[in-house]
C-alpha cells in the first residue's frame, strides 16, 4: 500500500469513526464503509476492522452518559459564588428596648446547578438544586455550623430550586407548572429574585409593527397548611395579572412598561399568616404573635408597575428604570396593625397612607452584569437606584432579604458595579443604605440576617461577591 493511500484511509477511519461515535444510529455508518470498500479504498477485512472498533467506541461512550429518547436536549448551567458581607443596623429608639447596634460580618457561599433544555412535541423541562433551604437566599454562611469540628457541614443544605415542566404549542402561548423561574416581569422591590414561585403560568404575546405585547398570569400556591383538607378551596394561594408592552422607539431605543396586579385567595393557618400583619417590634423582636405579626398578608389588592427606557450612550448600553406599587387596601390593612398592637398597648390609632413604593435608577454598561444575568471578558456595568417602600404597600414576605433586609418603612440608596475578568468569572461590590420613612410605626419584616431588630435606623449592607457563571 503506498504512503498517500495510508494516509487517506487514516484519514477516512477517523471521519467514520466520528460518524459513528456521533451518531446513535448505526445503518448509516455501516453504510458509508460499504460505499469505501466498493470503490476499493478499504479492503473486506479493514472495513470489518473499522466498524468493530468504532462500534466499541460509540457503546463505551454510551455507557458514560445515555440520553433518554424523549430528550431532545439537554444543558448544564448554573453558578458558584463567594461573598464577603457586612450588615448592620441601630435598634431605633422607642421600640421598648434602649437603643443598640447589631452587626453581621460574614463569608459565605452559594451554589447553584441546573439541567434544563427541550422535549420533543414542543415541551420543555428544567430542574436545579441549590444551597440553602431559605426561599429568599441561597446563601450559606462559613463556619457556622452548631457542630463546633473545624469545617463541619451541619449547615451545608442541598435543596431543590426549581422543578418545571412547560409547553409551547404556538409561537404566541406558553405553559408552565412546577416551581419555575420567575415567569413576571418585577423588580426587586417587590419580589426577591432568588423567589422561585410554585403553581402555574400562563404566557401570551402578539407583536403589531414595533410593539410587542405579552401577558402573564400566574396562580401560585402560597401557602398549603393542612395537605389533608380538599385542595385548592383551604389552601393559600397568591394570583397575578400582568399585561406588557415593550415598543421599539428608534435603532437600540425601546420603552417597556408592564403593570400587574396581585390578589391572594384563602388565608394560611401556620407561620403567622392567619394574624393581621403590624410591623411593630415587640422589645427589639418579630415574634408572630396577633399583636407584633410580621408575616399577615391580610388586606393586600397591590397594583405594581415596573418599567424601563433602554438606549445607547457611545458604545454602552444604558438604562433608566423604575417601578411602582399600590396597595389599595392598605388603610384597611393600617387599621387592622392598630386594632391588633391596642390590645397589647401599641399605637392606639391606625397610621394611615402608607401604602405605597416606589424605585428609580439608572443602569450603564453590560446591563444584568450586576446580577449575574450575563457575562462577557472586559465588560462592566454600575447601578444605582433609590427604593422607598411603605409600611402597608407590600407583601414582606416577598422583599428582597438584602436590599433592604426584607423590610417594610424603609427607604434608601443602592449602588453596585460589576466587572467581568473572563468570559465567566465576575467580580461584584455592592453597598446599600436606608432609614426608617415613618418613625411612628416598626419596619415591618421577618428576615433571619437581622433578626432581633424593629424598629431599624442606618442599616448599612457591603458586599463583596467573586462569581463562576457557566
Amino acid at each position: 500500500m503506498k504512503p498517500t493511500q495510508s494516509i487517506s484511509i487514516l484519514a477516512i477511519t477517523a471521519l467514520a469513526s466520528t460518524v459513528l461515535s456521533a451518531s446513535a444510529q448505526t445503518p448509516p455508518a455501516e453504510a458509508l464503509i460499504n460505499k469505501l470498500v466498493a470503490k476499493g479504498v478499504l479492503t473486506d477485512s479493514e472495513a470489518k476492522e473499522l466498524l468493530t472498533e468504532t462500534t466499541t467506541t460509540n457503546q463505551v461512550s454510551a455507557s458514560k452518559w445515555q440520553m433518554s429518547d424523549a430528550i431532545k436536549s439537554i444543558g448544564l448551567y448554573g453558578d458558584v459564588r463567594l461573598r464577603y458581607e457586612y450588615r448592620g443596623a441601630d435598634n431605633a429608639p422607642g421600640s421598648g428596648a434602649s437603643e443598640s447596634t447589631y452587626q453581621r460580618e460574614r463569608v459565605r457561599y452559594a451554589v447553584r446547578l441546573g439541567l434544563g433544555g427541550d422535549l420533543f412535541d414542543n415541551f420543555y423541562y428544567g430542574l436545579r438544586v441549590e444551597t440553602s433551604s431559605n426561599a429568599r437566599s441561597p446563601w450559606v454562611t462559613f463556619g457556622d455550623d452548631s457542630n463546633p469540628t473545624p469545617s463541619a457541614k451541619t449547615s451545608d443544605f442541598i435543596g431543590i430550586g426549581q422543578v418545571y415542566l412547560g409547553w409551547r404549542p404556538a409561537d404566541w402561548l406558553e405553559l408552565t407548572v412546577g416551581k419555575m423561574p420567575m415567569p413576571l416581569y418585577v423588580t426587586p422591590m417587590i419580589w426577591d429574585s432568588d423567589i422561585n414561585p410554585e403553581g402555574a403560568a400562563e404566557k401570551f404575546k402578539y407583536s403589531i409593527g414595533d410593539v410587542d405585547l405579552f401577558a402573564t398570569f400566574g396562580q401560585f400556591l402560597y401557602q398549603d397548611s393542612n395537605p389533608d383538607n380538599s385542595f385548592p378551596s383551604s389552601d393559600t394561594f397568591l394570583l397575578a395579572w400582568q399585561m406588557c408592552a415593550n415598543v421599539k422607539l428608534a435603532k437600540d431605543v425601546s420603552l417597556k412598561i408592564a403593570p400587574v396586579l396581585y390578589t391572594y385567595t384563602g388565608q394560611g393557618q401556620n407561620n403567622g399568616l392567619n394574624h393581621p400583619f403590624s410591623g411593630q417590634g415587640l422589645n427589639g423582636l418579630n415574634p408572630n404573635t396577633s399583636g407584633y405579626n410580621q408575616n399577615g398578608i391580610n388586606d393586600l389588592l397591590v397594583l405594581e408597575t415596573p418599567a424601563e427606557f433602554n438606549f445607547n450612550v457611545g458604545q454602552h448600553k444604558a438604562r433608566v428604570f423604575g417601578d411602582f406599587a399600590y396597595n389599595f387596601s392598605g388603610d384597611s390593612r393600617a387599621r387592622a396593625a392598630a386594632a391588633a398592637t391596642a390590645l397589647e398597648g401599641g399605637l392606639p390609632y391606625a397610621v394611615t397612607g402608607q401604602n405605597k413604593a416606589y424605585q428609580v435608577g439608572v443602569g450603564f454598561g453590560n446591563l444584568g452584569l450586576v446580577y449575574g444575568q450575563t457575562s462577557k471578558k472586559n465588560t462592566w456595568e454600575a447601578r444605582v437606584y433609590w427604593q422607598h417602600i411603605e409600611q402597608y404597600a407590600a407583601d414582606v414576605n416577598l422583599l428582597d432579604s438584602d436590599f433592604f433586609d426584607g423590610r417594610a418603612n424603609l427607604e434608601g440608596v443602592y449602588t453596585a458595579f460589576a466587572y467581568s475578568f473572563t468570559d465567566s468569572i465576575i467580580g461584584t461590590i455592592r453597598y446599600g443604605y436606608a432609614q426608617p420613612i415613618n418613625h411612628q410605626l416598626g419596619t415591618g419584616g421577618n428576615n433571619l440576617d437581622l433578626p432581633i431588630l424593629n424598629p431599624i435606623k442606618d442599616y448599612n449592607l457591603l458586599q463583596l461577591d467573586l462569581t463562576w457563571r457557566f
